[in-house]
């Protein structure tokens, strides 16, 4: 699968060659701040645990994985450069019953890059391929749904500016324990 450019930025898969820029941009205590309380990783954690759990959801002909964004040349301020990722892998995906027509959507991005809607609009251009993807595949997709820590405001607004509702407060187990986390979803 391909997501085309949009206005200002580019997408590619991530992949275990790209393990330098998830370890610079998890460097950012605050980029890390509402993941594990801004712990930055470590390049072992990044390329023992990170790479291996994106390798585990990753497939490019669904489009589940990590989408690397970085902003085109003509982006005068960041020009052609790693700004963040955009996730997507089925809701539930390390549990029994993964929900293969609802996609989880995430994001991580640099600091430099907030406030200027990059990642809504990134959201937004991997959502509309991934549509467009299950519609040829006969794999349709019902639901983009995404989760955040109850504080992250930034991510609690892009949720919305996706079109996605609130569902409610629930829990999920990371590496660091269960933690509390808001659920949002969209119907598509």
């Amino acid at each position: 699968m391909k997501v085309a450019d949009s206005q200002r930025l580019r997408f590619a898969m991530i992949t275990e060659q790209d393990a330098q820029l998830l370890y610079d941009l998890n460097l950012d205590p605050e980029v890390m701040r509402y993941i594990n309380g801004g712990k930055p990783s470590t390049m072992a954690e990044i390329e023992d645990y990170f790479i291996p759990r994106i390798q585990g959801f990753s497939n490019s002909d669904t489009g589940w994985g990590l989408w690397k964004v970085t902003t085109l040349a003509s982006e005068s301020d960041l020009g052609d450069t790693f700004i963040g990722w955009i996730l997507v892998r089925p809701m539930d995906f390390y549990t029994d019953e993964p929900k293969h027509s609802d996609l989880e959507v995430g994001w991580r991005f640099a600091q430099a890059s907030w406030g200027k809607g990059y990642a809504t609009e990134a959201a937004k251009a991997v959502c509309n391929a991934l549509v467009k993807q299950s519609s040829g595949n006969g794999k349709a997709i019902t639901h983009f749904s995404a989760i955040a820590d109850p504080d992250n405001k930034g991510s609690i607004n892009i949720m919305t500016k996706l079109g996605m509702e609130y569902i409610k407060n629930t829990s999920v187990d990371t590496p660091e324990g269960e933690v509390e986390v808001v659920l949002y979803r969209m119907a598509v």
